[in-house]
């Protein structure tokens, strides 16, 4: 791992992986949508709500998914300081931020007539809401301390705190009494049947290669900003008088 922080060797890596997640990713993620849209039946209970399925789950995954990003390149900043961490953390806050808003409003269009109602503060609901302020919150921080020029510790303690919402996220149609279902895959075991279960999968793993295509797209374009930075300093440092 530590191989890929040098810089040099990441941005060959990810000049032609970068493509790759993303074409790919869109293709997957096209499939699928267009499978369970405009193919699958409407299901027997949720009649054509059911479609919200194919975003709304991967957007929920990618959600939490972007926080365990953070939490971990976070981990490795602190612990290792390696130099591409706190990079790969800043680059998949928006993303995930993204996903999280898209998770929320899609489960607020299905709960509209499942449920009767846009909202409710219920376990799962609350906190994936926080987790959005998780979001709003270490984004802004990690703009301010690269503004201000602060250590980057800040943002990664706070990246390694917020990922203790992850598993209240998780079990928290488990823990409470909720509207929401209950979890739907488990290991070894789905309650959803194979018609949607299988464009479903596609979506997830389509989505999930464009999240880690735009993650190292950010990451190289930070990269960028920080070498030109760097040299236009270098400049400036050699046209003031001796």
């Amino acid at each position: 791992m530590h191989g890929f922080a040098n810089p040099r060797r990441f941005l060959a890596l990810a000049s032609w992986l970068t493509p790759v997640l993303l074409v790919s990713g869109l293709l997957l993620t096209g499939a699928a949508l267009a499978w369970g849209y405009f193919t699958v039946p409407p299901d027997r209970l949720m009649g054509e709500t059911v479609r919200i399925l194919f975003i709304h789950v991967p957007s929920a995954w990618l959600g939490m998914g972007g926080w365990t990003t953070i939490a971990l390149a976070s981990l490795v900043y602190l612990v290792w300081r390696h130099p591409l961490a706190a990079l790969a953390a800043r680059a998949a806050a928006v993303p995930g931020m993204v996903f999280t808003s898209i998770c929320l409003a899609t489960g607020s269009i299905w709960g509209r007539p499942t449920w009767g109602t846009w909202w409710v503060w219920d376990g799962r609901l609350t906190s994936m809401l926080v987790l959005l302020f998780l979001y709003f919150g270490y984004i802004a921080l990690a703009q301010a301390v690269e503004r201000e020029g602060g250590s980057s510790r800040i943002p990664a303690i706070f990246g390694l705190v917020g990922a203790i919402n992850i598993p209240i996220i998780n079990r928290s149609v488990v823990w409470w009494n909720s509207l929401h279902q209950p979890p739907s895959i488990t290991l070894g075991s789905s309650a959803i049947a194979d018609v949607y279960l299988w464009p479903l999968a596609m979506a997830v793993i389509g989505m999930s290669l464009l999240f880690g295509g735009i993650i190292l797209a950010r990451m190289r374009a930070l990269l960028a900003d920080i070498q030109a930075e760097a040299r236009i300093r270098r400049k400036a440092d050699e046209l003031e008088p001796a």
